[in-house]
């Protein structure tokens, strides 16, 4: 006789291994969109604080790039430098001049219901004007 796998075994191994995948897939995915997310809060941070240093450094700021250099992997700069988007479409800081004529940096939520943009969401990242002192 010759020691080989039976059909039987083999079919009870693909079973298991369909079982373990059927749990660690989604985690996975879950896993990979949570550290994305909390990579866009750290870039928001740095970002803010890297322009609001800047400003209080240099007595004026004219682009985002002046102040930081961002990861181009997650992030578009447009508007000559002064808008910020990430690449999910799902939020955008933008360098304006606020009503009284002071800087100041827009930090807006898209309405977008993708499950990233969704994750983002439920992190705290919220509209909000930082004000460059």
């Amino acid at each position: 006789m010759k020691s080989a796998f039976s059909l039987l075994e083999l079919i009870f191994a693909i079973v298991i291994l369909g079982i373990v995948a059927s749990f660690a897939i989604p985690r996975f995915v879950d896993t990979k969109d949570s550290a994305l997310v909390s990579t866009i809060r750290r870039d928001i941070n740095t970002t803010i604080n890297s322009v609001q240093s800047h400003y209080l450094l240099n007595g004026g700021i004219e682009k985002i790039s002046d102040a930081v250099t961002v990861n181009l992997s997650n992030w578009n700069l447009e508007n000559e430098d002064t808008k910020l988007t990430d690449k999910n479409g799902c939020l955008s800081l933008e360098l304006t001049t606020s009503s009284s004529g002071s800087k100041v940096i827009d930090l807006k939520n898209t309405t977008k219901n993708s499950s990233i943009c969704l994750k983002i969401r439920n992190s705290g990242i919220v509209d909000k004007i930082y004000e460059l002192f």
